[in-house]
């Protein structure tokens, strides 16, 4: 599952695109610092945009990818099917996301590494959900569904980028998931090779809602 993904766009395009697509957004903790990463990877902070008091308006602010679980494994992955999620949504920023295979050259001993990204865009919103936890204070998990056509060639689930035309839907808790929460058309996402070890959770925790 996606336990690592790419965000180089500065804030000044996030809220610019934020504001082409009519959706409101609060920075309640000022500006948050968002750096170019390459990786981001499990328990680092990254930006969201959350659905603030029930309401269709987003909250932008840095919050830490993953939660304890009960037996203290990260919980970073969430599997959506059957859910609700009727509060505490949030959009994760991105502009790629990668996956891990076994390597085509059996004599490589790292995994191959896949970075997909999207056609139309620079970059992109993951569905996610965050809550408060009594040890570190509020964390966001990513949501995931079986594999689309264009992520099944490298994996049976993914996370689920969502088209911008859905942003407002997935923060407004009025909204039912099953109605957001689907595939892009095929074709949607581009993947290319990319290099480098897998983050050290690579194949320790599997998706885990």
């Amino acid at each position: 599952m996606c336990n690592d993904y790419r965000l180089e766009v500065d804030i000044a395009s996030i809220a610019e695109d934020f504001d082409d697509l009519k959706i409101k957004i609060k920075m309640p903790e000022g500006i948050p610092n968002v750096e170019a990463r390459e990786d981001i990877k499990i328990t680092d902070v990254a930006p969201i945009v959350r659905s603030a008091d029930g309401s269709a308006i987003g909250e932008l602010v840095n919050r830490r990818w993953s939660w304890p679980g009960r037996s203290g494994q990260p919980i970073y992955n969430f599997r959506s099917e059957g859910r609700d999620f009727d509060s505490h949504r949030c959009l994760v920023l991105c502009d790629g996301f990668y996956e891990f295979t076994d390597p085509a050259n059996r004599a490589q001993k790292r995994l191959d590494k896949w970075l997909f990204t999207l056609k139309e865009h620079r970059w992109f919103a993951m569905a996610g959900i965050w809550r408060s936890h009594p040890e570190i204070g509020e964390a966001f998990t990513l949501l995931t569904m079986d594999a689309g056509p264009d992520v099944a060639p490298y994996h049976h689930r993914q996370i689920i980028p969502l088209d911008r035309t859905r942003w407002a839907d997935w923060l407004d808790p009025r909204i039912p998931a099953a109605d957001v929460l689907q595939w892009l058309p095929e074709g949607s996402l581009e993947v290319r090779q990319v290099f480098g070890e897998p983050p050290a959770q690579a194949s320790l925790f599997p998706d885990n809602g």
